[in-house]
């Protein structure tokens, strides 16, 4: 007689579902949030181009009024990425991009750096600095993205840290219906509160 196979018991079910599991996570960081690698090199020799509206009429978005300041256009290295789900901004900007252009988006420089992102702040630390640091403040910036259709909010969802992205859009200052008020900064010189630049994305490009 043929024996019968033994059962399964619920801590080899369990085992199984947990590996899995971390199998599927694993696979999902491997495709979307595993940073991408470069060789040493500058990737984006150009700096941002803002450029003056000739008429920037205020227009509706949602629960906001945006008011565009500038034309904005940029080629940069994703340098980090941070997701917000339950700030002030997160219904209006739910993605912050770090992004950095001519020698801040060299992997050379950047391997000598810590990247972090929160609280809608972008910092970076080094044992000692690779760049002279007005250098890099004016090569690096951190984004508040605003998605202007459907096409940009896809797109986005396919940024991680290490991506080379084009963005062509809106620099903004939204103001939402409650008196809440958000401001983009109009220099790639400043630093600190009020540094970031709040765009409205028309286009975004990702590589």
């Amino acid at each position: 007689a043929r024996a019968a196979p033994a059962p399964v018991g619920p801590r080899v079910r369990r085992a199984w579902l947990l590996l899995a599991l971390g199998l599927l996570g694993l696979g999902h960081w491997w495709f979307t949030a595993r940073p991408v690698a470069h060789v040493p090199g500058v990737l984006v020799p150009e700096a941002p181009r803002q450029l003056a509206l000739a008429d920037p009429r205020p227009f509706r978005h949602e629960d906001f009024q945006i008011q565009p300041l500038a034309r904005y256009e940029l080629q940069a290295r994703v340098l980090s990425r941070r997701d917000y789900g339950f700030d002030a901004g997160a219904a209006l900007a739910p993605t912050d991009l770090a992004l950095g252009w001519q020698r801040m988006s060299d992997s050379a420089v950047l391997e000598r750096m810590r990247i972090d992102q929160g609280a809608r702040w972008y910092t970076w630390r080094a044992d000692e600095p690779p760049l002279p640091i007005d250098e890099i403040t004016r090569s690096s910036a951190n984004t508040h993205v605003i998605p202007a259709n459907d096409a940009v909010a896809a797109a986005l969802k396919q940024v991680r840290a290490g991506s080379v992205v084009r963005i062509e859009g809106l620099l903004v200052e939204a103001n939402r219906d409650d008196g809440w008020r958000w401001r983009s900064s109009l220099s790639r010189e400043d630093s600190g509160g009020g540094a970031c630049e709040l765009v409205w994305v028309e286009r975004l490009e990702v590589r």
